[in-house]
């Protein structure tokens, strides 16, 4: 993935074929070793062709990849006005400043010292 977008940050720049010297050059200067197979490989791949088209051509693949996030979005949704017609709301926000407060309460015990400190 670093490899395209090292690529299509050379197109955005004005480089409309960028070499493996140019995309070699972003990448190093990010402190990231290039490898020569895939650098190849994404050279090309890319070479030649209009990158506006080929996100494009991409884009349009994915439109047709389920999300998966959607139902539960929905399902929520679809909950909400009901628990507020039956008064379930005040519990929520009591339920909510419940959690705010015991978080608090485990940063004083820890006393500053993170488990990765």
């Amino acid at each position: 993935m670093r490899y395209v977008a090292a690529y299509l940050l050379a197109v955005l720049g004005g480089n409309t074929s960028p070499s493996i010297k140019d995309i070699k050059a972003i990448l190093g200067s990010v402190g990231i070793e290039a490898e020569d197979e895939r650098l190849n490989k994404v050279i090309s791949e890319l070479n030649g062709k209009n990158i506006n088209e080929v996100m494009n051509s991409g884009l349009s693949k994915l439109a047709s990849v389920p999300a998966g996030g959607a139902v539960a979005v929905t399902a929520v949704a679809a909950a909400a006005p009901v628990a507020a017609a039956a008064g379930a709301a005040p519990v929520v926000a009591e339920e909510k400043k419940e959690e705010k407060k015991d978080e608090s309460e485990e940063s004083d015990e820890d006393m500053g010292f993170g488990l990765f400190d």
